[in-house]
């Protein structure tokens, strides 16, 4: 009977070593899972943060591209503006160049005529 109960004894305590080996295993994996968990919320809080600035980024974007329609439309209407006030430019150009040569055609006529009137006053003291 005694070499029995030494025997489970012994078997016993081999069981106990399995155990607490067993227990300080469960441990250490605990451990590790509570890391994992903490990474893992870590990664979650990073990944909601960068969708937070994806979406305020792509607020910004949407923003600056609707600006920039506004100013491509106002810049176009201003072309038109441009386009028109160069039209009446040209056009108030091109009779000022015709008044001036009509000024010349009269200067040239009054001259002539300044000339006939002379000729004609100079033969009337003549005569």
């Amino acid at each position: 009977l005694q070499k029995e109960l030494l025997k489970y004894k012994q078997e016993a305590r081999n069981l106990q070593g399995i155990k607490d080996a067993l227990q300080q295993r469960l441990i250490q994996q605990d451990a590790s899972v509570l890391q994992l968990k903490q990474e893992l919320l870590r990664a979650n809080m990073d990944k909601e943060e960068l969708h937070n600035q994806n979406v305020d980024l792509q607020r910004k974007v949407e923003e600056r591209n609707r600006l920039l329609a506004e100013y491509k439309k106002e810049l176009c209407q201003k072309d038109r503006h441009l386009q028109q006030h160069q039209t009446k430019l040209d056009e108030m150009l091109r009779q000022l160049s015709e008044a001036s040569y009509q000024q010349v055609d009269l200067e040239q006529m009054l001259e002539h005529k300044h000339a006939l009137l002379a000729h004609c006053m100079k033969r009337e003291a003549e005569e």
